[in-house]
């Protein structure tokens, strides 16, 4: 049975006057297109198609709330980096995320970042973003089955190296379910946290 048998969309938001209650708790769910963040939040809730994933780079073009359980919500955020997506439109999000991080209800991020890229500075400021000394950050280091036990090994170990105290990272591929479960402990845990 599903951890979360009743996750279902909630709404897309355009504009901060869209969010929903300012209540329960809510993790922002972030990488760069093509990361695999909609893969991810699909085998977490443990539903195929929860969130929409596609080949095509930056899919995800508003902020996506989903319901996993009462209370419990995550947020999709628009993909970053390479995405054909006017500079125009790009600029809408700002106000949208900042108002995001000042919601009482974002209690943490959970980051995806693919295993082969390693971690970035677009992935590095997002974390700060987030603002790591409010929130607690942890790092999906997804696709690891595409890599072999050493090479997985070693992005880990440079993942941690790179975060240091920052945030807590793991290894996780939706394809194969490696970390799956670690990383619904990790969410409830950040569901769980109290902002500071």
């Amino acid at each position: 049975m599903s951890r979360f048998p009743k996750a279902n969309f909630i709404l897309s938001v355009a504009a901060p006057v869209q969010f929903p209650a300012d209540a329960g708790a809510e993790v922002a769910f972030a990488g760069r297109s093509n990361a695999g963040k909609s893969s991810a939040i699909n085998a977490i809730s443990g539903r195929k198609a929860l969130a929409r994933t596609s080949k095509t780079p930056g899919q995800t073009r508003l902020l996506n709330y989903f319901e996993l359980e009462a209370g419990h919500r995550i947020v999709d955020l628009p993909g970053y980096g390479y995405a054909d997506i006017r500079a125009d439109e790009r600029s809408k999000w700002v106000p949208l995320l900042d108002a995001l991080r000042e919601r009482e209800s974002l209690r943490g991020l959970l980051l995806v970042v693919d295993c082969r890229r390693g971690l970035r500075d677009e992935d590095l400021g997002l974390i700060e973003w987030a603002d790591p000394t409010r929130r607690r950050i942890h790092v999906l280091i997804a696709k690891a089955d595409k890599l072999n036990q050493a090479e997985r090994a070693a992005a880990l170990r440079e993942a941690q190296a790179t975060l240091g105290e920052v945030a807590t990272a793991q290894l996780f591929s939706a394809h194969s379910g490696l970390g799956v479960d670690e990383a619904r402990d990790r969410l409830d845990e950040l569901w769980a946290s109290a902002r500071s």
